[in-house]
């Protein structure tokens, strides 16, 4: 009998969000509001970046043409301080006996490398949008997760926008949003348990 799988987004679920807090730090050193900062990069290079067809390198060049002063070592330290693990990393050995964890996330492989480092030997795979051109909620990036699974195991997936668990939930797959409150997190070892016990039975 496989074990459940647990599949995990990283912003909002493992770690915070980069928005808004890297935005409004960006926007001090262009000296423009964040609002059309943002806007920019969500029209001109958002959906390039986190499919990986832009590099690391073009983002901060991207950046730079509005914050010319900034180096990008400061930018750098800006996703440090933007991405902060949250409680759930905590869990993780814990979620381990009960499953086998997956990490499915649309990023930079380079931004969220120092955060998974720290839980690396209780993970199975992990799939990051940059390095296999898709991001969530194109069902392609699901059906490349579920090649990586055993064959017809449940899966319990985790993500804080309701388009990836929509998306999720087309695939079979049972779905928990993660709320700021962060109820979720005593939910997913109920959860499993009991995918765990109907399994058996």
């Amino acid at each position: 009998m496989t074990k459940p799988q647990l599949v995990l987004d990283i912003g909002g679920v493992l770690a915070t969000n980069l928005s808004p807090l890297l935005w409004q730090l960006l926007a001090i050193e262009a000296a423009v509001s964040e609002e059309h900062l943002y806007s920019a990069y969500k029209r001109e290079i958002s959906e390039s970046l986190w499919r990986g067809q832009l590099s690391e390198e073009q983002f901060w060049e991207w950046i730079l043409s509005y914050a010319p002063m900034l180096t990008i070592e400061q930018g750098r330290a800006f996703i440090d301080m933007s991405l902060k693990p949250l409680p759930a990393i905590a869990y993780i050995p814990e979620w381990q006996q009960l499953a086998d964890i997956h990490i499915l996330s649309n990023h930079l492989s380079s931004w969220v490398d120092p955060l998974l480092s720290t839980i690396r030997p209780f993970l199975n795979t992990i799939t990051i949008s940059s390095q296999v051109s898709l991001k969530k909620p194109d069902p392609s990036i699901f059906v490349s997760v579920i090649s990586l699974l055993p064959l017809g195991s449940p899966v319990l997936f985790v993500d804080d926008q309701q388009s990836n668990l929509k998306q999720a939930a087309s695939h079979g797959w049972r779905t928990l949003l993660a709320d700021d409150e962060g109820v979720w997190m005593n939910e997913v070892s109920k959860q499993l348990k009991e995918i765990s016990h109907n399994q058996q039975h």
